[in-house]
């Protein structure tokens, strides 16, 4: 998983409120659980005016152009800013996949879905909760500037706009150290594996009928 430390990116702002993870990534693209191939089908039904199906070439396909993402001053946002309830609906961790695929590094919104919010933070996702009056004061000032960037410290937990003002927000702790260090729940195991190697010969030895 990739480290987050500081991050500046630009900002899309998505003025939706109780997006769905099958807004996020329809239902018809999670016959896949590799990880990848999910980024072009992120907002599916949204960004283009036919219906995606998994495999497809979308580079042909017709789009959007009243979208978000589909307009050019948003061309390689990394950061996502939304309004309460984002990710609710099913628990698909698919969600954060097709987020992270994009190229989008952090979500800033009121409020989130649970488990979305949880699999983001499994994934390298980090989403930031922020009260809506800061929120709103993001959105009013995202939309007339184009190049609106933000930079995310997650060490010291603000969020930085290019007035030089700032933003704190909570994260949990335990959270906040996979993140920094890159550790999904696959690496956080793979820490112990020289102990884990040393029980299983020691098991060998003590318990050989279990290997043969």
């Amino acid at each position: 998983m990739q480290k987050f430390t500081v991050h500046k990116g630009l900002v899309a702002p998505m003025d939706r409120a109780n997006v769905d993870t099958d807004a996020i990534i329809p239902k018809q693209f999670l016959k896949s659980i590799r990880r990848i191939g999910f980024g072009q089908n992120l907002f599916d039904a949204w960004r283009y005016l036919d219906e995606g199906q998994p495999g497809q070439d979308c580079s042909n396909r017709p789009i959007n152009r009243d979208f978000v993402l589909n307009q050019s001053r948003y061309k390689g946002a990394s950061i996502l800013i939304a309004r309460k309830n984002f990710g609710c609906g099913s628990s698909r961790e698919h969600a954060p996949w097709a987020l992270g695929e994009y190229g989008f590094r952090a979500i800033i919104a009121p409020s989130y879905g649970d488990i979305f919010f949880n699999n983001s933070l499994k994934n390298g996702l980090l989403p930031i909760t922020l009260d809506e009056t800061k929120v709103d004061r993001l959105f009013s000032e995202a939309a007339p500037f184009p190049g609106y960037a933000l930079e995310i410290n997650l060490e010291a937990q603000v969020v930085i706009k290019p007035d030089g003002d700032s933003y704190h927000f909570d994260v949990e702790p335990f959270s906040k150290y996979c993140l920094l260090n890159g550790f999904d729940d696959i690496g956080l195991t793979l820490r112990h594996a020289a102990t884990i190697r040393a029980f299983e010969e020691k098991r060998k030895i003590e318990q050989p009928w279990l290997f043969t």
